[in-house]
């Protein structure tokens, strides 16, 4: 289940960040700073063009799912996302692979059943071949790979993106 981040999720969402497997398949990947999260956060809970979401899983927070850059206004509405678990408090529970395969699930029909996206738009490290394989699974369809100097390390960016006609079950609007 997927619900709007409110300020008490905030300590959860800057911890489930610095996990270390998040930060490894992350474009930035330096530990984030409690005064560089709170910075992001009060642009983020007020951006008209975001949506902060939580994951909830078995009635806990599980994760987080970002849409950005939403273009809601225009013929063919559009926007990006990512999102990222809390991978040790799930490994722990033996409940990774479901939570995963969840949560794409949930934002999937976020974005093209409530925000009514036509397309949507991510980005995924070009090493990650488990996130690459589990987007091919969900249709994704991969861009031509981009080189890019982030946190003093060289990193290849793979563009991602899924049209509203692409996904398992096609256009699903109801009328």
């Amino acid at each position: 289940m997927l619900r709007t981040a409110t300020d008490e999720d905030v300590d959860d969402i800057l911890r489930w960040r610095n996990q270390r497997a998040n930060r490894e398949v992350s474009i930035t990947s330096h530990e984030i700073t409690p005064a560089e999260h709170a910075g992001w956060w009060a642009r983020a809970s007020v951006d008209p063009t975001r949506r902060v979401l939580i994951y909830e899983r078995d009635g806990a927070g599980a994760g987080v799912v970002n849409f950005f850059d939403l273009a809601l206004d225009v013929p063919q509405p559009s926007g990006f996302w990512g999102f990222f678990l809390d991978a040790e408090g799930l490994a722990e529970r033996g409940a990774t692979l479901p939570a995963w395969i969840e949560v794409m699930k949930d934002a999937e029909a976020y974005a093209f059943d409530h925000l009514g996206l036509h397309e949507l738009h991510g980005e995924v490290l070009e090493h990650n071949a488990v996130v690459r394989q589990m987007n091919r699974r969900f249709r994704f369809v991969e861009a031509d790979p981009e080189t890019r100097e982030v946190d003093g390390r060289s990193i290849v960016v793979i563009p991602i993106s899924l049209r509203r006609d692409q996904r398992r079950g096609g256009d699903r609007r109801a009328g």
